[in-house]
Order: C-alpha cells, then sequence, then structure tokens
C-alpha cells in the first residue's frame, strides 16, 4: 500500500496502481545515446530501443488503461526530432485504445511537438499525487521521479548496486525507466527530509523487487 493505495512496484522500475489500470514509468530519457553522440561522445544507439521494448513488455502483461510517463521522457528538448521512424510509431502506438499522459520534466518541459497523448504539470489518479520533481519536505501521496534513486547494499560476497524505489509507505520516488538513465544512491542530500521517517529501499534486478532496510544501504 501507498498512502492507502494499492500499488504494485514491477522489476521493471514501473509502478502499478491496480484500481485505475495505470502504469507509471519515470525518466525514459529517450535518445540520450543521440544527444551524446552529438557532442562527440559516442554510445550505443540502441538506448530507446531498449526502453521502448520493456515498457511495451509492461503494456503487454498489463493491458493498462492509463499509461503515465513522469517526466524527463525524453533527454532533450530536440529528442523527438531525432527519433527514427520507427521508434516514433511504437511511441504514438502507446496511446492506442488508452490514455497517454505526459507529464514534463525538467528535460522535456514542453511536452511532445507530434505524438498522441495529454500533456500535464501533474496527475491525480488513485489518491495519489502524480508529479516529475519530488517537493522538498514531507509530500505524503506522491509519486514522482527525476532524482533516478539507486541502492547500494554491502554483502558477505561483494558490494551490489541497483536501481531502485524509495518509499515511507506515504511517499515513493521511482527508479528511471530509460536504458541510459543511471542512478543516483539514495544516501546523498537530494533525498534528505522526503520521508517522515527512515524509508525502505526497493531494488529492482532480476526476477523480484528487493526490499532493503535503510540501515542495510551504503553510501558511495
Amino acid at each position: 500500500m501507498l498512502a492507502g493505495a494499492r500499488a504494485e512496484l514491477r522489476t521493471s522500475g514501473a509502478l502499478w496502481l491496480d484500481r485505475d489500470a495505470a502504469l507509471v514509468a519515470a525518466d525514459l530519457h529517450l535518445e540520450k545515446g543521440s544527444s551524446y553522440a552529438a557532442r562527440g561522445q559516442m554510445l550505443p544507439p540502441y538506448d530507446t530501443r531498449d526502453t521502448l521494448a520493456r515498457l511495451e513488455a509492461e503494456i503487454e502483461a498489463l493491458r493498462p488503461r492509463l499509461v503515465v510517463l513522469l517526466g524527463d521522457t525524453f533527454h532533450d528538448r530536440r529528442s523527438e526530432d531525432r527519433l527514427a521512424r520507427d521508434d516514433a510509431a511504437r511511441l504514438g502506438a502507446l496511446a492506442a485504445g488508452r490514455t497517454l499522459i505526459w507529464v514534463i520534466g525538467n528535460h522535456d518541459a514542453d511536452g511532445p511537438k507530434a505524438l498522441p497523448g495529454e500533456v500535464a504539470g501533474e496527475l491525480a489518479v488513485g489518491g495519489l499525487t502524480l508529479r516529475h520533481e519530488p517537493r522538498r519536505g514531507v509530500s505524503p501521496g506522491e509519486a514522482a521521479g527525476h532524482l533516478h534513486p539507486a541502492a547500494k547494499v554491502r554483502a558477505p560476497r561483494g558490494t551490489i548496486r541497483r536501481r531502485c524505489f524509495i518509499t515511507d509507505g506515504e511517499r515513493i520516488v521511482l527508479p528511471a525507466f530509460g536504458a541510459y538513465a543511471g542512478g543516483l544512491n539514495v544516501r546523498d542530500e537530494a533525498f534528505l527530509g522526503l520521508f517522515a521517517r527512515p524509508p525502505l529501499a526497493a531494488a529492482v534486478g532480476g526476477a523480484r523487487v528487493h526490499a532493503v532496510g535503510w540501515r542495510s544501504l551504503a553510501a558511495d
């Protein structure tokens, strides 16, 4: 439960709100690879394709009525122009038979130019407020992205670092869904003051989400 709402933390890094059949994914950062390439840092140009494939797999599995892209869906304001034609078609198909909401973020504040769907600054769904950037201080009922949380755990066989959800049961910050988006350690000062009590990290990776208590989380 999340602030009284039934919520499932998916191994993909997406959030599923069953009562509203809503799928929420944050920080896809599509076309990050092409953005870096334009500045001379060559990365394999497959991040958009991989990210969309994982999102499509979640839609196929869950059949949502509502898909919410929780900001920074594109890595920069020119990313949409750099989309391959088939990737643009796949993005457009996300709106077929369902409501698609583009919540704007700091990287894509203008929203999409030519793709279907509705643009919003924030959205209320199932008693939760969905927005890109977490508000400072305690904010019960909020689900946000932006911070790209990651958990670092020291284990007997070595250190493990994974993207994660971070939550105290009243609010949640989603991991970045994008293939190249990376993660910020939840012990970073950017997370200070967001939670009323020590939060729990839910690390993604493998076949299930792994719950990790605050005391078990290490700084970088």
